[in-house]
């Protein structure tokens, strides 16, 4: 009779947790929503056209003069469409690294319950994000597979939405923030831009103090809403999604060629001469100019690059590691030229000038953050990214700026803490992630949506409260 209660009991606790709770069926939802709603990101850049064309003409502008425009702009972002591609190949091949792979395996044996185990993927996940958002991704994913295969009773839901925090909080505020390494890097920023703000130089941006303050808070804030969110036991574990092979990448350690001559492709001699060389360059490089002046786009792809030839050691593992890498970068390289020809219509046109004057209308040197904030949460909903994006606003956010002599690096690393909200509900940029961990967005979104709702109360209180901290600092022009 005992053994027959206590199975009841055990069948009625296992019904109880499958049940989902109101916040995972409000994340449900909403996913559920954004995969039925939310076309392609490629259609979002294709409608943001048409609307910025639209209001061109309403501001003005002949027809004629827009096509020439669109045409124009179309080809102005290649140098940081190139940039922002080699950021995912350079992380990727990092991350996948097999020095890099052992620390993930050794990280993954440190948490001991599920709860842990959520907390910590989550805090490395962010972490390693700070340096770079294409590798935190896929560390974050690799790491939560390897943990799964040591700690039992994992809710998997949960421990994939860790993995993948530092790309929804903190990912902008670090080394690799798109906007804050364009804004630094004289030759990647068009110049239709640079004649409203000049350089930017990251110690006005990621390097500020206030800066760092609001990375840290989103950290520990991810991490204990990670810990208090998250399913003492789950019978939605690994298991439970059909996810039983612990190793998310293919194997990239070298293999005996099967000809004599392919014998260089094994040979790490390559390898660390011309790693050495890069690491030569890159000190030359920090002794000339400094630590905060030498980090932009090129130097921190250059350092990524010549870092994963060296931990790969054989030129067959880097290349076989750059080849699973590219078909991340096929978003980014098909959409930011039609976010270009979207830049030169907004910054040729009265588009950009009839926006500035709109935002100083209606905000004050106080409130502008605060507005920039909403703005650019808002509307990366539509368009999932960080670079492109800020590219179309920088133009009239910076001449509002100006206007009402706010910090011009403080309103860039305001845009960073607010672009990142809407990568927690959007879907877009957890696809690198989906593949490795074998789930749907919408498995992951009933907990990063929860994630979303504190965060949003934090950078809005921050941005606002350490803008009163920055004093207006005039455009550096090169």
């Amino acid at each position: 009779m005992k053994s027959k209660t206590a199975a009841q009991e055990t069948r009625h606790t296992q019904e109880n947790e499958a049940k989902p709770g109101r916040l995972e069926s409000l994340g449900v939802a909403l996913a559920d929503w954004s995969q039925r709603w939310f076309p392609d990101a490629f259609v979002f850049a294709l409608l943001a056209l048409i609307v910025v064309f639209l209001g061109g003409m309403l501001a003005g502008s002949r027809v004629r003069d827009l096509v020439d425009y669109f045409g124009q702009g179309f080809w102005s972002l290649i140098p940081f469409t190139m940039q922002m591609a080699m950021i995912i190949i350079g992380g990727y091949v990092v991350a996948v690294s097999p020095p890099v792979s052992r620390i993930i395996q050794r990280l993954s044996r440190i948490p001991r319950t599920p709860r842990q185990a959520i907390a910590f993927t989550a805090l490395f996940s962010m972490l390693v994000s700070l340096i770079s958002w294409g590798m935190g991704i896929i560390f974050g994913a690799l790491l939560a597979r390897q943990i799964v295969k040591h700690v039992r009773g994992i809710d998997y839901r949960a421990i994939g939405a860790a993995a993948y925090l530092g790309q929804g909080t903190v990912w902008a505020l670090g080394l690799s923030s798109s906007a804050a390494l364009l804004m630094a890097s004289p030759s990647a920023i068009p110049p239709a831009l640079i004649a409203i703000s000049g350089v930017i130089p990251l110690r006005q941006t990621i390097y500020l103090w206030q800066s760092m303050v609001i990375a840290i808070v989103l950290t520990c804030s991810g991490v204990l809403v990670a810990y208090l969110s998250a399913p003492a036991h789950s019978v939605k574990t690994a298991e439970w999604f059909g996810v039983h092979e612990p190793d998310a990448v293919q194997s990239l350690e070298p293999v005996e060629p099967p000809t004599k001559g392919e014998w260089l492709e094994n040979l790490p001699l390559l390898s660390l001469v011309i790693g050495v060389l890069g690491f030569i360059y890159l000190a030359r490089l920090l002794a000339a100019r400094g630590p905060l002046a030498a980090l932009d786009l090129n130097t921190y792809n250059f350092l990524f690059l010549m870092a994963g030839l060296l931990l790969h050691w054989r030129p067959r593992s880097f290349t076989q590691a750059v080849s699973n890498a590219v078909p991340a970068t096929s978003g980014v390289l098909i959409q930011f030229p039609f976010y270009g020809g979207i830049f030169g219509i907004v910054t040729m046109s009265p588009i950009a000038a009839g926006m500035a004057r709109f935002f100083v209308h209606i905000s004050s040197t106080a409130s502008f953050p605060l507005l920039v904030s909403i703005y650019s949460a808002v509307l990366g909903m539509f368009v999932p990214s960080g670079g492109s994006k800020w590219v179309i606003e920088a133009p009239y956010m910076l001449q509002a700026a100006k206007d009402l002599h706010v910090h011009l690096g403080w309103v860039v690393q305001v845009y960073n803490a607010s672009e990142a909200l809407p990568n927690l509900i959007n879907p877009f940029w957890m696809l690198p992630i989906l593949g490795i961990l074998k789930m749907r967005a919408r498995d992951l979104v009933g907990f990063t949506a929860l994630q979303c709702m504190v965060n949003i109360v934090l950078v809005l209180f921050l941005v606002w409260t350490l803008a009163h901290t920055l004093a207006y600092i005039p455009p550096l022009l090169p």
